[in-house]
């Protein structure tokens, strides 16, 4: 939106301004802001920052060295849409209070630190369409302590009662109105969402009978990507909130619906083509760049996971039955494969191929740096795909021999495989100081620590099955 701060200073004077916002990320992928009043000293913080204190922050460091600044980037810039009064917001760099560099464990700056690579590596970009799933209910409870534990998920979509049109359960892709009671939300959204400088390819409603929901931007740089997976989860959630609804991203808030996933489709390009077409491509036109990066991230995809799905909810929706992937191939159009190319956009301009493990509760920037970082690792180990055993199977390897599938590797069937993966194969993550050890570090611990709580409390379903016995 602004080029530089005297744009900005232009934008905040003819349009009345009175609030700037400052954004930042934790590390498992939550949002946290400061504001303050424009002002005549506040181009400051442009340059200077903010200071805040980053041990009162998840993932962040500890009090004994938690001062750190928040530097906006002014390319982020937008009006924010839920402040009754003129609010300028930007999305920010953590950065150190003394240089102002970005620290090693800022999520966004991981991020920009791996775009840079491959601009070096390679002179190219790397464009990025993430899938965002997500479920509205029209109430969400839920409740745990020392003596009870429960929820309740509550959709007019899925009650008879309410007008008379309901959905089938894992039937309602692209259901129509009235079946899709939130058509009209999420108009809203996707208009505020483009608001915000992101566009958007489609909305629709998902299989999930209980009120799933997808919205699908189009093509972006890595670190745009990223800023738009969590410039469109706030948006989702505070329509949703204006509108007496909630909106979650939990990969699997119900037992036998529908999943969320958030696939992730990429590719380089430079000079406006996509460097993983070849017109001569034995396999739908893919080039050896595109194999070798399809080879890295199925090579590592175990520890991948460890970072694209962090929470113990995510390997409820990994399972058989439900287009989610648990096995580490790749075919044309195949939806049961951990990555799918996709039949349209077979072309020079968009030939990619799409990640389908991670779901919503990633760090976005983390998650996209990751799977970059494979690629590019793939690509300078010269890998190939098939000689690897990753395919391609363009059938429903679900359907094969239970001995022909084991000689398929397979994803991490929970939270701690994928961590016990990650601690052991993240040397790809530290080339070229992209990560650093102590945020994969802090990331395992923070979500080991998690599995480690939610292990403790007893279950509803575990009650009932053996409270008699």
């Amino acid at each position: 939106m602004f080029a530089d701060v005297q744009d900005v200073t232009r934008y905040i004077e003819s349009n009345g301004i009175k609030l700037i916002d400052l954004k930042f990320i934790d590390l498992p992928g939550r949002w946290h802001h400061i504001t303050i009043p424009v002002s005549d000293s506040c181009n400051a913080i442009f340059e200077e920052g903010i200071p805040f204190d980053s041990s009162s922050i998840q993932g962040f460091r500890g009090v004994e060295s938690g001062d750190l600044s928040l530097i906006p980037d002014i390319s982020t810039g937008f009006n924010e849409p839920f402040s009754e009064i003129a609010t300028l917001s930007f999305i920010c760099n953590i950065c150190e209070a003394d240089t102002k560099e970005g620290i090693p464990d800022d999520p966004r700056s991981i991020a920009l630190r791996a775009d840079r690579l491959l601009k070096e590596k390679f002179g190219a970009d790397s464009l990025w369409l993430p899938e965002l799933e997500f479920y509205l209910f029209d109430s969400a409870e839920y409740s745990t302590n020392r003596n009870s534990a429960y929820f309740e998920f509550i959709s007019k979509e899925n009650d008879p009662t309410y007008d008379g049109f309901t959905n089938k359960i894992n039937g309602a892709y692209h259901a129509l109105p009235p079946h899709d009671t939130a058509n009209h939300l999420r108009d809203q959204m996707v208009e505020l969402i483009e608001d915000v400088g992101v566009k958007v390819r489609y909305h629709h409603h998902e299989g999930g009978a209980f009120g799933q929901q997808e919205i699908e931007i189009v093509p972006t740089n890595l670190v745009h990507a990223a800023d738009a997976v969590m410039l469109m989860k706030y948006i989702v959630r505070m329509v949703a909130y204006q509108n007496n609804q909630v909106a979650t991203f939990m990969p699997k808030p119900l037992y036998n619906e529908a999943g969320t996933g958030m696939h992730f489709h990429q590719f380089m390009v430079k000079d406006g083509k996509s460097l993983f077409w070849d017109e001569k491509g034995k396999y739908t036109h893919l080039s050896k760049m595109a194999l070798s990066s399809i080879a890295g991230i199925l090579d590592h995809a175990p520890s991948i996971v460890g970072i694209t799905n962090p929470s113990t909810n995510s390997y409820k929706r990994l399972v058989e039955g439900f287009e989610a992937p648990t096995k580490g191939f790749y075919g044309l159009a195949n939806r049961c494969a951990a990555i799918r190319i996709p039949k349209y956009d077979d072309c020079p301009e968009l030939k990619r191929f799409e990640f389908r493990p991670p779901d919503p509760t990633c760090n976005p920037y983390l998650a996209i740096s990751a799977q970059l970082m494979a690629a590019l690792d793939g690509i300078d180990r010269d890998l190939n795909p098939d000689e690897m055993g990753f395919g391609p199977f363009d059938d429903d390897v679900f359907a094969w021999s239970k001995e022909k599938q084991d000689n398929i590797k397979s994803l991490p069937t929970d939270l701690g495989c994928a961590l016990k993966a990650l601690s052991e194969d993240h040397d790809y993550l530290l080339k070229d100081g992209v990560f650093c050890k102590e945020i994969i570090g802090r990331h395992i611990a923070h979500a080991q620590k998690i599995a480690e709580d939610i292990k403790q409390y007893p279950t509803a379903r575990e009650i009932e099955m053996y409270f008699d016995l």
